[in-house]
């Protein structure tokens, strides 16, 4: 059977998972794009095969020839549009993060527990990144014996824009992070620490933060936002026996002018394009089967997600360090 997928927001994020759906995953096809701007909508449609355009969002998650919908919209909608999913009936791919807010999140957990069901695949796709899946196998395998701490920096260009902040480094740019050290390590992070150093201009310096584990390891997490030479994440765990580092791909290296080089891509996409395949792969059989893919993350993530974002703002205005306080994790979501 084919899937008919719909998918809200057709900017950087929405083009790149139509693409994905239209031309990397079999058995699917685009059904609408959906955005405020009606012209980007039909751009992307014409570029991918999509036979519908729409700019209200409510219509995409009603229509009955719909079977799955994928919310790339700003932030500030991922909330909502994925409860009127849960409400519809339908299995919802959203970006990161769930919601900004904590209490969000909660109500779209209890929205799945009332439906006695997931809905709602979140977007960390790290957690598909081979780089990521070889560290967790090193740690679960016992080859580093016991894990002491794991080290983490994701470093862009610049700031996508001029007014934002230190807090915003970490509400929209650490989360990748926040999720991926809890995959990695499999434990919950329970209190941040995070500081600024200061730059000689007006940009937005470096936030860098330390965060324990409920499992007393430590991670850190340096998120710098103008790094000026390229996109670049990197990592690090390191254990009693050993440590095992993330090595980007690199396919290509220039000798020149008595140099030898390599390059840097402009952002995220290049380097984590098979980890995004890799989910949404994930996310269509979920839709087929209504099984809950085991790495993906799920409502409960995101709400961990933003629980420890939360927390760092508020130590990073205090320059105090803040406790992560999770509630307890509901049953459902233990399965």
């Amino acid at each position: 059977m084919t899937l008919k997928i719909g998918i809200i927001g057709a900017g950087i994020m929405g083009a790149d998972h139509a693409h994905i759906f239209a031309e990397d995953i079999p058995g699917v096809t685009l059904h609408t794009m959906c955005d405020a701007d009606l012209n980007r909508a039909r751009e992307i449609a014409n570029k991918t095969g999509a036979s519908h355009t729409t700019a209200d969002p409510q219509s995409v998650i009603d229509d009955p020839q719909i079977d799955a919908v994928v919310i790339a919209a700003p932030d500030r909608f991922h909330a909502p549009l994925t409860l009127a999913c849960i409400k519809a009936g339908k299995p919802v791919l959203v970006e990161k993060p769930l919601s900004q807010s904590s209490d969000e999140c909660l109500g779209v957990m209890k929205a799945e527990e009332a439906a006695g069901r997931k809905f709602a695949q979140i977007g960390f796709m790290r957690r598909f990144d081979q780089s990521y899946t070889e560290m967790r196998s090193a740690l679960t395998s016992g080859s580093l014996g016991r894990s002491l701490m794991m080290h983490n920096f994701h470093r862009n260009v610049e700031t996508p824009a001029a007014d934002f902040t230190g807090a915003m480094a970490i509400t929209n740019s650490a989360p990748h992070e926040f999720d991926v050290a809890r995959f990695v390590l499999g434990t919950e992070l329970i209190t941040i620490s995070a500081l600024q150093p200061k730059r000689s201009d007006a940009r937005v310096a470096p936030v860098v933060m330390v965060l324990e584990t409920s499992d007393e390891q430590l991670v850190t997490i340096e998120i710098n936002n103008n790094a000026a030479y390229g996109y670049d994440v990197r990592g690090e765990l390191v254990g009693e026996s050993g440590s095992i580092a993330l090595n980007a791909p690199v396919y290509s290296v220039q000798d020149r002018a008595l140099g030898h080089s390599s390059g840097y891509a402009s952002d995220w996409r290049p380097r984590f394009r098979e980890a995004y395949r890799l989910q949404n792969k994930a996310f269509v059989e979920f839709v087929r089967t209504g099984t809950f893919s085991s790495i993906a993350s799920d409502a409960w993530d995101g709400y961990c997600a933003t629980m420890i974002a939360e927390a760092g703002v508020r130590a990073l205005h205090t320059k105090q360090m803040a406790r992560i306080d999770l509630i307890s994790k509901p049953a459902f979501y233990a399965r």
